[in-house]
């Protein structure tokens, strides 16, 4: 995990490319990054102590993706060894949103901008983000 000048915290997650993640040329297919992203994202929320376990069993929430638009740079292949990137923007009541980058070393692969929201069990609506999980991501994400 880094922290840029701003004081917010980017936090980083590994991920290896399988066949599985790839095309017929071994491109790492489209999608695949969605997926990687969601990989990274949950774990930057596991860092600051909330699983998702957690959240459906005790908050009766979940997450859901609102909003997502993506860019790719570059194309990702077979065995590359990427890092995801998970940057909190804004931490509202209800939602948090978020910037994460897809590189392989330095270049930049893919940048996607989000947003999530807090969702009721089983009534799949808006809450508000419980105060003390607001307070878990808005503190220095890794415990």
């Amino acid at each position: 995990m880094s922290q840029p000048k701003d004081n917010t915290f980017v936090f980083e997650w590994p991920v290896r490319v399988y066949i599985e993640d790839t095309d017929m040329g071994g491109v790492v297919f489209y999608a695949n990054y969605l997926k990687f992203f969601e990989r990274a994202r949950t774990e930057w929320l596991r860092s600051t102590g909330i699983t998702q376990q957690t959240l459906m069993e005790e908050f009766s929430l979940i997450f859901v993706v609102s909003r997502f638009a993506v860019d790719y740079l570059a194309s990702a292949r077979l065995d590359d060894e990427l890092r995801l990137t998970v940057e909190p923007v804004h931490i509202g009541r209800a939602s948090v949103d978020l910037k994460q980058r897809a590189f392989r070393g330095e270049k930049l692969l893919a940048s996607a901008e989000l947003r999530i929201v807090s969702v009721s069990l089983p009534a799949m609506r808006p809450v508000a983000i419980p105060p003390y999980i607001l307070e878990k991501m808005k503190s220095n994400p890794v415990t």
